[in-house]
C-alpha cells in the first residue's frame, strides 16, 4: 500500500530497531497498550508476540482494513479515527502504554492532546521528527527550548534515547529521527494549569522580546523582579520551575483579589 502525503506517513521497514523500540516501553502485559500510527504493522506485530490484545489508532481506512484482517484474530482492536480527536482514557482502562511512529506534520499537537490525559497514562515511547525531540528534551538558554520543552517538562520526564536515520524508513524522509520516552512525573506545583500554560503561551509567541515586553499583559517589570526574576530576560531563559513560580504568583494574587472585591 502507497503512503500517502497527506497523512504523513513514512513506514518503519528495520525490524530490528522496531524491537529496540518496543523494549524500550518496558511492557507491563497487565495494562493497556496503544500503538498510534500502526501503518503496516512493524511495531504491530512484535507488540502482539508480547501481548494478548493491542489498541492501534490508525486514520487511513485501508491501512486500518487491512490491520483488522491480518492481526484482528490476535487480538488486535483497531479504531480507525483522527488521533488527534481521541479519547485514550475512555478507550480503556488506565494507566496505558502508548507507543508510536508519529506522523511529523501532527506530532506537535498531538503531544498537547496527550498531555491533557496524562492522568490516565503510565509512559509513552515516540519516534519523533529529531527536531521536535530536541525541543521536548531542550534545556534553558538555547534555541530548542521553547513552549514544548516547558509544558511537556513541567509533568513529564523526558529521556532522549537513540537517532533514527532515513534509511529506516519507507519512503525515506528528508530528516533524522529519534526514539524518545516520557514517563509522567511530579514536576513543579502548579496551582492553576490552565493559567501556566496561558502564561507559557504568551511568553514564547514574543520570544524574541524581553519578558518585560512580553508579560506585561501579566505582571509589570516591578513584580518580576520581587519574584527574582530579571525583566530583561528573554523567555526562553527561564527554567520550568520558575514559569511555574510565576504563574502561581498570579493566581495567588488573582484569588487575593477576587477576594477582597468580593468582601
Amino acid at each position: 500500500m502507497a503512503p500517502r502525503q497527506r497523512f504523513g506517513q513514512h513506514f518503519l521497514n528495520d525490524p530490528t530497531l522496531a524491537a529496540r523500540i518496543i523494549d524500550c516501553l518496558d511492557l507491563d502485559a497487565g495494562l493497556p497498550v496503544f500503538e498510534i500510527g500502526p501503518g503496516r504493522g512493524a511495531l504491530t506485530a512484535l507488540l502482539l508476540q508480547r501481548l494478548r490484545r493491542l489498541h492501534a489508532v490508525e486514520i487511513d481506512r485501508d491501512l486500518s482494513a487491512a490491520l483488522e484482517d491480518r492481526y484482528g484474530d490476535r487480538g488486535l482492536v483497531v479504531h480507525c479515527t483522527d488521533v488527534l480527536s481521541f479519547d485514550f482514557c475512555g478507550a480503556a482502562p488506565g494507566p496505558l502504554q502508548i507507543v508510536g511512529n508519529l506522523p511529523y506534520n501532527i506530532s506537535t499537537p498531538l503531544l498537547f492532546h496527550l498531555l491533557d490525559q496524562l492522568d490516565c497514562i503510565a509512559r509513552m515511547v515516540f519516534m519523533l521528527q529529531k527536531e521536535v525531540a530536541d525541543r521536548i528534551a531542550a534545556a534553558p538558554g538555547g534555541g530548542d527550548y521553547g513552549r514544548l520543552s516547558v509544558m511537556i517538562q513541567s509533568r513529564c520526564r523526558v529521556e532522549s534515547l537513540f537517532r533514527v536515520g532515513p534509511q529506516a524508513f519507507t519512503p525515506p524522509p528528508r530528516v533524522e529521527s529519534r526514539v524518545i520516552r516520557l514517563t509522567p512525573a511530579a514536576g513543579p506545583a502548579i496551582k492553576d494549569r490552565e493559567l501556566f500554560a496561558a502564561v507559557v503561551r504568551t511568553a514564547f509567541s514574543h520570544r524574541r522580546k524581553t519578558l518585560r515586553n512580553a508579560l506585561k499583559g501579566y505582571i509589570a517589570a516591578a513584580g518580576l523582579e520581587a519574584l527574582g526574576i530579571d525583566p530583561g530576560q528573554r523567555p526562553q531563559e527561564l527554567a520550568v520551575a520558575t514559569y511555574a513560580a510565576l504563574a502561581n504568583h498570579l493566581t495567588d494574587r488573582d484569588r487575593e483579589a477576587g477576594h477582597d472585591s468580593g468582601a
